[in-house]
């Protein structure tokens, strides 16, 4: 899969059938989406892709009237959204900078400078609730019309349900912080998880006997608080872990996202590897604790619940098997 920080330059444009959108968590619904969008490029002969934005608008706008409380939280970084676009059969992602230029455009302006001129546009699907242009001023009609005057195929795809609830990012932003992770299972279609590289952090969860491997954390996550997680890459299966995602009041007060994982029997080098942090079950909510000794404490007492989850789990699949 090809990935390109704004619009392609002319030797690497090629006609193409889009889909456009945010893709944040690359849920059932825009799985949905995708499935469409990569059957019709095989179909008509044409590259699959996907037009995605960095920041999501609505993280450029609040960031520009000064409230922050209006950006959404990420369910995914960039990287894992690359990855769940490649792993539904997309040829090339176009990543575009959402700023003040992009924003401001027309709606007869993106359709001409960015999908005929820019991407070479020859078949298009977006959700049935698509808008574009500067405030929001297109809509699927309008694309339609536009479509027809260019010469490219418009298409709109319905929501899709799960028990009647249309599946949204909004969605499964609000099960991960309700800690819900069946119903984000059933959103997503597969468990949710975090990646990142092991950075060198303050060495504190060592020094209190809880050494940790750090995943920085660069945007507002949809979850926080003190996890059930099991950690892909150090091994060659899963690792039983427990893990802290949060700004860590107790210890500092700089306000940093960092998900800390203590991975249970495991000591080895691993700083710089690339894991997965999935997540399992969630404990508690983050807290700030009046002293060191008092923490110590806290992390202990959510070690042993994390091991006696798995331990019951491990027991509850020995006893299936015996049946």
């Amino acid at each position: 899969m090809k990935v390109f920080r704004g619009l392609p330059n002319d030797r690497a444009r090629a006609p193409c059938a889009l889909t456009i959108g945010n893709f944040d968590g690359v849920h059932r619904g825009h799985q949905a989406l995708l499935a469409h969008v990569t059957a019709s490029a095989r179909k008509l002969g044409l590259e699959a892709a996907v037009m995605t934005f960095e920041p999501h608008p609505r993280e450029y706008f609040a960031q520009r009237s000064g409230d922050l409380s209006k950006a959404p939280a990420r369910i995914a970084n960039l990287r894992d959204k690359l990855e769940s676009l490649e792993h539904a059969g997309i040829d090339r992602v176009i990543v575009e900078h959402f700023n003040e230029h992009f924003a401001s455009m027309s709606p007869d302006e993106f359709t001409q400078r960015v999908l005929v001129d820019g991407l070479h546009v020859k078949w298009l699907m977006v959700g049935d609730d698509f808008c574009y242009g500067a405030r929001r001023a297109g809509n699927v009609a309008l694309l339609a019309e536009a479509g027809k005057r260019h010469g490219f195929e418009v298409h709109s795809l319905p929501a899709v349900l799960h028990e009647s609830t249309r599946i949204s990012s909004s969605a499964v932003r609000a099960a991960l912080a309700a800690g819900d992770f069946d119903a984000t299972r059933a959103l997503l279609g597969h468990p949710y998880s975090m990646s990142g590289h092991v950075i060198h952090g303050q060495k504190l969860g060592r020094t209190l006997g809880f050494p940790t491997l750090n995943l920085r954390v660069a945007h507002r996550p949809a979850l926080a608080g003190i996890f059930i997680v099991q950690v892909h890459g150090l091994a060659d299966g899963p690792l039983p872990a427990v893990a802290s995602l949060g700004v860590r009041p107790t210890v500092e007060d700089a306000g940093r996202m960092l998900l800390e994982v203590h991975v249970f029997d495991w000591n080895a080098p691993c700083y710089g590897k690339l894991v997965r942090v999935e997540f399992l079950a969630k404990l508690r909510d983050e807290e700030k604790y009046v002293d060191l000794p008092t923490l110590t404490a806290a992390i202990d007492h959510d070690a042993q619940q994390a091991r006696a989850w798995f331990a019951q789990r491990a027991g509850a699949l020995t006893a299936t098997d015996r049946i």
